[in-house]
């Protein structure tokens, strides 16, 4: 085949990011090692913050690592936490509970009590049963939280999504579902607003704003049933990122200006929205070495230190992440199927092009690896090593988290 006159290095791989990389000196043999550009993000953040349309939460779960926290909160984020792991994770880095919303589906009535306890004022509601029991926790801590109401909405027949698309889900209820409540049967509780969100790593803005706009009728009427006054919309998140490197990915400026007309068409003085991946996966990598080449029935196949233990996405969305050569390389790109170091075949981190030339020692870089990475894999099977995180920082690279052996957390 014929050599290409330049490297074959990844569009998505700043030079500087490269440089730091190939220049780690990597401690006590690390099997992968997460890195977060948080020059990139604060920059990133400042982007999405210079509008009046959306109020904006980070959802902690895509990445909670503290220095992340640190710097969205620095450019005024608030935070969207599910568990009361999460929110102790956002106090302890200084943020005020204020800036704190609490979703997620497994609410308990001592939950519930603890974050009421802990300042946070401002709930997306599952059920009947949260709304009672936050109801009762509130008239004995004697304040008012804001509510909103999570609905599921039906949708055509074969959508289906991470988050349900017209799945029966844990995630809120039906309209029908909460009819049968009004909202001055709870006192206690400033129920003023509805969360609806079921679709994930949206990359359409058209398909978004169609979303959208087929929410607002049900809604409103659900309001007007439950005598509500609709002051606040939260729309979730679902903002994509182009995994797959097609050339697809969401306008900022669209999203605000067909928000501006969702606000609008609703009559609400706020939208909201809480956003993961869209807020940070641009500034994560994942550096991990090759520990085998082989081929196989015909196809090339390369093993590596790190997996699914690492990176669990592509198993659950069959969607990998883009990855090159650390090194440079003037070899052609060839398709490999990459594996990682767990005993099942479920630890396939994608079919994806790579300089051919790759071979046993070599580093490779994967991209968008800054939400849904080291907090969504599965890093105890096999008792590999827990994967170290690393931050760049006024351009410099420290680390903030060493990676882990087995023996740390065996018993």
């Amino acid at each position: 085949m014929s050599q290409n006159t330049l490297p074959t290095t990844a569009h998505w791989l700043s030079p500087h990011v490269q440089q730091v990389l190939r220049d780690h000196q990597p401690p006590q043999n690390e099997e992968g090692l997460f890195l977060y550009d948080l020059d990139h993000l604060e920059q990133h953040i400042k982007a999405l913050m210079q509008q009046d349309v959306v109020k904006l939460w980070f959802a902690v779960k895509a990445n909670p690592l503290s220095r992340v926290i640190k710097t969205l909160a620095q450019q005024g984020m608030n935070f969207d936490v599910a568990s009361q792991g999460e929110l102790a994770q956002v106090l302890a880095q200084g943020v005020d509970a204020s800036r704190i919303l609490n979703t997620g589906p497994a609410k308990s009535k001592a939950q519930l009590q603890a974050f009421l306890q802990q300042g946070v004022r401002t709930f997306v509601i599952e059920s009947i049963n949260q709304l009672t029991w936050l109801n009762q926790a509130a008239t004995e801590l004697g304040c008012q939280p804001q509510v909103l109401l999570r609905v599921q909405l039906q949708w055509p027949a074969a959508e289906k999504n991470p988050l349900g698309g017209n799945e029966i889900t844990a995630f809120g209820l039906s309209c029908q579902a909460w009819q049968s409540i009004k909202v001055s049967d709870f006192p206690a509780l400033n129920i003023n607003g509805l969360h609806i969100f079921q679709w994930g790593n949206m990359l359409s803005n058209e398909r978004l704003f169609t979303l959208w706009s087929a929410m607002i009728s049900p809604l409103l009427e659900l309001a007007a049933q439950v005598q509500m006054s609709l002051e606040v919309l939260d729309l979730g998140g679902g903002l994509g990122v182009d995994y797959q490197q097609a050339g697809q990915g969401l306008s900022w400026s669209r999203v605000i200006a067909d928000l501006a007309i969702i606000k609008a068409r609703a009559g609400v003085s706020e939208l909201w929205l809480e956003l993961g991946r869209y807020a940070v996966a641009e500034m994560g990598y994942y550096l991990t070495t090759v520990v085998d080449r082989k081929q196989n029935f015909n196809h090339q196949q390369l093993v590596l230190a790190g997996g699914i233990n690492h990176l669990l996405r592509p198993a659950i969305t069959g969607q990998p992440f883009p990855v090159t050569l650390l090194r440079p390389s003037l070899a052609n790109l060839v398709s490999f199927h990459l594996h990682g170091p767990l005993c099942t075949s479920l630890d396939n981190l994608g079919q994806l092009a790579i300089a051919g030339d790759v071979d046993v020692g070599d580093q490779l870089v994967f991209a968008l690896a800054g939400a849904y990475g080291f907090s969504e894999s599965m890093p105890f099977f096999l008792c590999h090593q827990i994967a170290a995180e690393y931050v760049i920082e006024r351009g410099t690279m420290t680390q903030v988290r060493p990676a882990v052996p087995a023996n740390v957390y065996l018993r």
